[in-house]
């Protein structure tokens, strides 16, 4: 596989997009606030958005309520806890 991850100005042109705030864009992500956030979109050494955390954010954005929650099913039996809800 061959990645290039987004750029901080793509991922600021993303959340500016979506219209979202920095807290709204940071839970689409699964980070813990809007301050992990800005570790990806700025500072002298921004974060790289991995494959895996760009791909779960477009997937919630893409899929249906009912494949989702599918999805989620088959994570907890696999042994994960997940509640996409709480903080």
């Amino acid at each position: 596989m061959k990645y290039t991850p987004p750029s901080t100005s793509d991922l600021a042109r993303l959340k500016a997009d979506l219209r979202m705030t920095g807290k709204q864009i940071a839970e689409l992500f699964g980070l813990a606030g809007d301050q992990q956030w800005r570790k990806y979109t700025g500072g002298h050494e921004p974060r790289q958005m991995s494959a895996q955390m760009l791909f779960f954010a477009m997937a919630r954005l893409e899929l249906d309520e009912q494949t989702l929650q599918a999805i989620l099913d088959r994570m907890r039996a696999a042994g994960a806890q997940i509640d996409l809800s709480a903080e």
